[in-house]
């Protein structure tokens, strides 16, 4: 599929600006965003539910933009799942095959199949009313998969549900996907359900794509300061470059001092040609920064350490949010995950004096700002 150049605009608004994308046949793709991007914009005008004011929308080479939502090789599944509430579960999912005027037969044996792959073999006979929220989701996507469509839209089809089973489910479509094969575009707001599925995901704002890469791209090398805000949690920081050193190494070609004045200077490598004095953006995830009551014995001239004082920590259970000021001013996120059993308990606790490392190999600069 190619969304070529789309835009769309409503009134003085433009929700959508000059979109292009490529989609492979038979990938899990997610268009991520915070509210009022303009994915689900963007998801409409590929179902045939909105017009775009321009570009193009292609399905294997042919333009699908004159074709309306039922005559295009792609279902959707809403947020309200729009089950109809006076049929069974049997006649919701039929209800496709039986606009086609196909044999009772021939839908009695598909409806069927479609109600085993959802795992929902016993309800049949049930009304929608007796369905828990994640019952109606497996109707919806049975429905929507008889058709057999070439792409399944889904339109943010978890956000009504409790978090657990929010996350049960995520799995679940994840495992119709492997079994059947056929693109999914998935929309959502939240990252760490793109992070989980995605083959590769679109992050938007303001109706702009800003980076498409794979979940581990996106993470460890996000194109925009806006992208590593958004993707999980980060420290982001201005700094200046202040010397660059070429490596022999070819994964690590530079090795770059930045000038951070909340900070200070720190090492950190990139493959990006930059020169001393540009105006960039460093990031370091909070879980690769260590941290320590003993300063480390290490003499590696790649590490970056500071000294700072626990100003917040939160305890999770399986890990700990360290909140670290460090010169009195700055606070850095730091995460320890807890892989060991602790009589104890957690050994680093507020107003602790504590050393926060990290190697130059495990920072990222983001990208050249304008000055």
């Amino acid at each position: 599929m190619v969304i070529g150049e789309v835009s769309k605009s409503f009134g003085d608004f433009m929700v959508l600006n000059t979109i292009s994308l490529e989609i492979h046949k038979g990938e899990f793709f997610s268009l991520l965003g915070p509210s009022g991007c303009g994915k689900t914009t963007l998801l409409r005008i590929i179902g045939g539910f909105e017009t775009p004011d321009r570009g193009r929308v292609t399905f294997d080479g042919a333009d699908v933009l004159p074709l309306p939502p039922n005559r295009r090789p792609a279902n959707t599944i809403f947020q309200n799942y729009a089950l109809f509430p006076h049929l069974t579960v049997f006649e919701n999912v039929a209800f496709p095959l039986s606009l086609k005027k196909l044999p009772k037969t021939g839908i009695r044996s598909q409806v069927e199949e479609y109600l085993k792959l959802v795992q929902l073999e016993g309800h049949a006979d049930k009304k929608p009313n007796q369905l828990s929220g994640g019952q109606k989701q497996r109707v919806a996507i049975a429905r929507a998969l008889i058709n057999e469509p070439s792409v399944l839209l889904l339109d943010e089809p978890l956000s009504a549900l409790d978090a657990k089973l929010r996350q049960h489910m995520l799995i679940e479509l994840d495992q119709i996907h492997d079994k059947i094969g056929i693109t999914f575009i998935y929309v959502t707001h939240d990252q760490q359900e793109a992070l989980s599925v995605s083959d590769r995901i679109a992050v938007m704002n303001l109706g702009n794509v800003l980076q498409v890469g794979t979940p581990h791209d996106i993470y460890e090398s996000p194109a925009t300061d806006f992208v590593a805000r958004f993707i999980g949690e980060t420290n982001l920081f201005d700094a200046v470059v202040a010397s660059v050193e070429k490596l022999d190494k070819p994964e690590t070609e530079y090795m770059v001092e930045l000038d951070i004045p909340e900070l200070g200077r720190i090492k950190v490598t990139t493959v990006d040609d930059i020169q001393p004095g540009q105006k960039v953006s460093f990031t370091i995830r909070p879980e690769k920064v260590l941290i320590s009551k003993e300063r480390p014995a290490t003499k590696r001239g790649d590490i970056n350490l500071f000294q700072g004082t626990v100003d917040e920590p939160i305890y999770s259970g399986f890990q700990t949010k360290f909140y670290v000021k460090v010169m009195d001013k700055t606070l850095i996120r730091v995460i320890k995950q807890h892989a060991k059993y602790s009589d104890e308990g957690p050994d680093i606790v507020w107003k602790d004096s504590v050393f926060l490392s990290w190697s130059a190999l495990d920072g990222y600069i983001v990208g050249v700002r304008e000055s």
